[in-house]
């Protein structure tokens, strides 16, 4: 006998969710025997779970070899020396794993493989002949998140696949970076998935372009927009189309205005309509510009404000800030901070004072402040903004006139119905998952690390690189949560660890015979099934079978009177009959269809 039986197999099914279980993939997959929790994003995958990975990993594995990839593995436990040389020991921040030897020697657990990669190449190659080449692995990856979350979906140890292309020039590039984009395409499609590739930033990993493939999620913790004429970004890098410049010629001269108490913008805009109403129409929180002050922190430690002015009526995004300015990251500025930098009126900062003031205002603080502005707050529009003195704001105040910045910074929040960039339509804000990423890497890492070969003409060129990684085990928690239902998981037939369950729902000798004649002649025929043999009630089989997500499951039991069995489709929870003399066959027929 070689199928498996459900009283021997390692797995105890769970009636409660788990405590800390966010999402229905998280909650199942526990609840399933799949994973267990060893620590805060960090799992033990199970005897169930391990099937499922592997299917994954195959399908994964399949596809990119079929590109041409060549597998190679690297250690998880990797030395700094690359790192610093690429700058990423320190632009990593807290998110990476550092660690010491027993002899001090400073090392790191791998949250993704570039150097490694860069130099692997350039230790066995030195040609243009050699290339182009590209190599994948699939392995452990280490990430100090600061918030896991979601199970799998967003841990601290996960497995990755992560390929590397490496080619002489850039349009050699841009063949490896569409083959990895198609690549992905039916890696997402075998895996059933709805998905939406969008415009993406490149983070710490740097390079000229970047894409996401997103599993589309309500539950998603990555926004992305899209619009009719298919225009998609994931929404740090999305952008808004900048305003066109306006004569100011006809505008007035600032005025500044009393405004007791109108610290914020609603406040604000009931006393300017107090003070100085409009003859055409009545202020708004889009004719004010509001000034956002943050502690900006380098990598290094190194902190100075950031100020960010923006229509009144928008707030800033700070996961679009965020990108905006990684490897940097940004703090709230406190009551020390106003307190260290005097100049700036907590609820009154203007942006003519900060222009004016602007060497003065760096030299109270410990260092310079930027000023950064909206796309929308172009040359000649008109504002009411604040005078840095409490309990007054400026009108009149003119971009280019009377104020300037230091530079544009497209952060502020984007809304469903805000004009796509390219004009193709109105945005419709949605959620996914992030399953891949690809980056037109360039030059950075082999520039970094010296990975140059002698070309056709015998001259040193710098070898051109991409980089595509895709999350096998977020995959496994993202097939989990699309197809899940309330009775528990639902795998597709592709990715089940068992494709067949046959339940024992009787107690007398012919049932377990017809049964284990069944499962033989399925294991016989190459099908994965299991055999619910365990001494426990036909109710506790069936509700264990629903949340385990077997695709089909055989009743064999009080039907034997009438010469049938059931035969249940989990995906479709439908229930038939089928005579016993028939049921092979007809197993054979769904399984295989």
């Amino acid at each position: 006998m070689s199928y498996a039986l459900m009283s021997q197999l390692f797995v105890r099914t769970l009636r409660e969710d788990p405590a800390d279980a966010e999402v229905p993939s998280h909650r199942l997959l526990v609840r399933a025997g799949y994973i267990r929790r060893a620590a805060p994003g960090i799992y033990s995958w199970l005897p169930l779970g391990l099937k499922v990975l592997a299917k994954v990993d195959r399908i994964v594995r399949e596809e990119v070899e079929a590109i041409g990839a060549q597998e190679v593995h690297f250690p998880a436990l990797l030395p700094k020396e690359p790192y610093e040389q690429t700058n990423r020991w320190t632009e990593y921040g807290p998110n990476l794993f550092r660690l010491k030897d027993r002899k001090g020697v400073d090392m790191l657990l791998g949250p993704t493989h570039e150097e490694m990669f860069t130099l692997i190449v350039k230790d066995l190659y030195s040609s243009y002949k050699d290339l182009p080449v590209i190599l994948y692995q699939v392995q452990t990856k280490y990430r100090d998140e600061a918030r896991p979350r979601a199970g799998i979906l967003r841990g601290r140890e996960f497995t990755m696949k992560d390929s590397y292309s490496f080619d002489i020039d850039e349009a050699g590039l841009q063949v490896a970076y569409d083959k990895h984009r198609e690549c992905y395409q039916r890696i997402m499609e075998r895996l059933g998935l709805e998905y939406v590739i969008v415009k993406a930033t490149s983070g710490a990993m740097g390079g000229s372009r970047s894409e996401e493939f997103l599993a589309l999620a309500d539950n998603g913790e990555d926004t992305f927009v899209r619009s009719p004429g298919g225009y998609a970004a994931n929404v740090e890098a999305a952008s808004v189309a900048p305003g066109e410049p306006q004569d100011y010629s006809t505008v007035p001269s600032p005025t500044t205005i009393d405004t007791p108490g109108a610290s914020t913008i609603d406040l604000l805009v009931t006393a300017v309509n107090e003070a100085a109403p409009r003859k055409d129409r009545e202020w708004n929180g889009g004719d004010t510009l509001k000034n956002v002050v943050f502690m900006r922190v380098t990598p290094e430690g190194k902190r100075s404000p950031l100020i960010i002015g923006l229509p009144g009526d928008r707030e800033v995004d700070e996961k679009r800030l965020e990108a905006a300015i990684s490897p940097d990251e940004v703090e709230p500025f406190n009551d020390d901070d106003f307190e260290a930098h005097p100049m700036l009126v907590k609820g009154y900062i203007g942006p003519g004072v900060l222009t004016e003031n602007l060497a003065l205002l760096g030299t109270k603080g410990s260092s310079q402040i930027t000023y950064l502005t909206d796309p929308r707050v172009v040359e000649g529009t008109s504002w009411i903004t604040g005078a840095n003195t409490a309990d007054t704001h400026v009108i009149n105040l003119v971009m280019g006139r009377d104020f300037t910045s230091d530079g544009i910074i497209d952060v502020a929040e984007i809304r469903e119905g805000d004009p796509a960039p390219d004009g193709s339509g109105p945005l419709e804000l949605a959620r996914g998952v992030e399953m891949g990423h690809i980056f037109q890497l360039g030059k950075k890492y082999a520039e970094a690390l010296g990975l140059q070969v002698l070309d056709a003409n015998g001259k040193l060129v710098t070898v051109t690189m991409g980089s595509y990684g895709f999350g096998v085990t977020r995959a496994v928690a993202m097939v989990a949560e699309s197809s899940c239902d309330d009775k528990g998981l639902a795998w597709p037939r592709n990715l089940a660890p068992f494709d067949v369950v046959i339940i024992v729902a009787g107690k007398d000798e012919q049932a377990h015979e017809v049964a284990s004649k069944l499962a033989e002649d399925l294991d016989s025929a190459e099908v994965e099934v299991v055999l619910d043999d365990r001494n426990v009630s036909p109710g506790v089989k069936f509700a264990d079978s629903e949340l385990i997500g077997f695709p089909t499951c055989v009743v064999v039991g009080r039907g034997l009177k009438d010469g049938v069995v059931e035969v249940r489709d989990r995906a479709q929870d439908t229930a038939r009959n089928v005579p016993v003399d028939e049921a092979l066959a007809e197993i054979l027929s769904e399984v295989r269809s």
